[in-house]
């Protein structure tokens, strides 16, 4: 079973259950390189008083950590918090976490890669591919394409919806952290009820998240790239880029070295640490990385190493989003391609990303459309889960100032202290 990886996690996981604690944690920023901002330039300083920001936002008592790449200029990185509650040692540069939806984009880029490749095409349906798998109680493979999946125009019953998920979510996650089970069983949990809206030909285009879409594609990429769609991202993506700190570890509940604990707050106002668990293993929300090793997915998917021209193009294709108010709510601005959202900057055009909300963390990418600058923010929790919109609007404020390089307002906050990347 899989941990709430979209727009809904936040309030999803153990949000019915959760207390707020006092759990002040020690403020550390840093950056990489020790280089003075310009006069008019995001520099350190910027960085760290956006990241202060962002705790903010997150309840105050967040890990947090955010990485900038620019072309042909030193990276700037900035942490606050503590790798485990309690302990004085600071939230690793290099700390991984799983970055739950923004797997999407991923899994995405492996399908758009076996379309230019034709061993699919984007306008083949569901039951071409799933013969059966997508039907019953109104729901119609057959009038649902690949396209419609990536994009979320499926109109599927989104299975992290279903009660019975909620509660072992909520309620039981403690019994069932390593819960193994497979992704058409999850589907087939969606099958189980009635489909928010099925495509019609010739209508207006319906939008509504749902993690159900891939769980879909990532079956449909299985069989028509021959393998399965950890070991397709593995090696069209991960290897690809070399990126040595990206993993897909499937049932493994493990994260590798060095990481930072996640934890939520139960109804009995006990702290749950909810690092360790196998919820998050399948095609919507399964790979693991870390701030360098997202932004420089980000910045090669937007230079063009990873697609043909034309699939690039057909990524960023993007859709009004109408039938999810509560997305529509915590993400205001932008719409929605092939695994992608299209978000519009202050100073003009636009950036791309995928936010990843899972148990305890969550991951806000982005990349300029020409790709030459990228940067990812990683949250981790300490207690309760934070108000999307409230951080969605600080992440969003950060990216922004960084991708247009412009400084910030205000006095930066939280004791700092200076010292080169892992």
């Amino acid at each position: 079973m899989l941990m709430p990886s979209s727009k809904r996690a936040g309030a999803a996981v153990l949000a019915a259950a959760l207390l707020a604690l006092a759990s002040p944690l020690t403020a550390t920023a840093v950056t990489a390189g020790h280089r003075p901002a310009a006069r008019h330039s995001y520099g350190e300083d910027t960085l760290r008083q956006d990241l202060a920001a962002v705790r903010q936002a997150g309840g105050g008592d967040v890990n947090v950590l955010a990485r900038v790449d620019r072309a042909n200029r030193a990276p700037l990185m900035a942490r606050i918090g503590t790798r485990t509650a309690g302990s004085p040692d600071p939230v690793p540069w290099n700390a991984h976490f799983r970055v739950a939806s923004t797997t999407k984009t991923f899994t995405a880029t492996v399908v758009l890669q076996l379309a230019a490749e034709r061993r699919l095409s984007l306008d083949d349906t569901v039951e071409h591919w799933l013969p059966g798998v997508v039907s019953g109680y109104g729901n119609d493979g057959s009038r649902i394409t690949v396209r419609d999946l990536l994009r979320q125009t499926s109109g599927l019953y989104d299975y992290i919806d279903d009660p019975e998920i909620q509660d072992r979510l909520i309620n039981h996650f403690d019994e069932n952290r390593y819960d193994t089970t497979p992704a058409a069983d999850l589907v087939a949990v969606a099958m189980k009820h009635r489909p928010l809206f099925v495509p019609k030909p010739g209508a207006a285009t319906r939008w509504a998240y749902s993690n159900t879409n891939y769980l879909l594609a990532g079956m449909i990429a299985e069989k028509a790239g021959g393998a399965s769609w950890q070991d397709l991202v593995e090696h069209r993506v991960i290897a690809k880029l070399g990126l040595r700190n990206t993993t897909v570890p499937g049932l493994d509940p493990y994260l590798p070295d060095p990481y930072v604990n996640a934890y939520l707050t139960t109804a009995d106002g006990k702290r749950l640490d909810v690092t360790e668990h196998s919820f998050q293993h399948t095609a919507d929300s399964g790979v693991v990385s870390t701030t360098a090793d997202l932004n420089t997915f980000f910045r090669a998917l937007a230079g063009g190493r990873l697609l043909p021209a034309q699939q690039w193009r057909e990524m960023r294709q993007t859709v009004e989003r109408t039938d999810d108010p509560e997305d529509v709510a915590e993400m205001p601005e932008g719409t929605y391609g092939l695994g992608l959202r299209r978000i519009p900057l202050s100073c003009g055009g636009y950036y791309y990303t995928h936010e990843g909300d899972g148990a305890g963390v969550n991951t806000r990418p982005a990349v300029s459309a020409d790709g030459r600058r990228a940067v990812t923010i990683s949250l981790t929790t300490t207690t309760a889960p934070p108000d999307l919109a409230a951080l969605n609007r600080a992440t969003g404020t950060l990216v922004d100032h960084a991708l247009c390089d412009r400084p910030a307002t205000g006095t930066p906050q939280g004791r700092v202290s200076a010292g080169p990347p892992a």
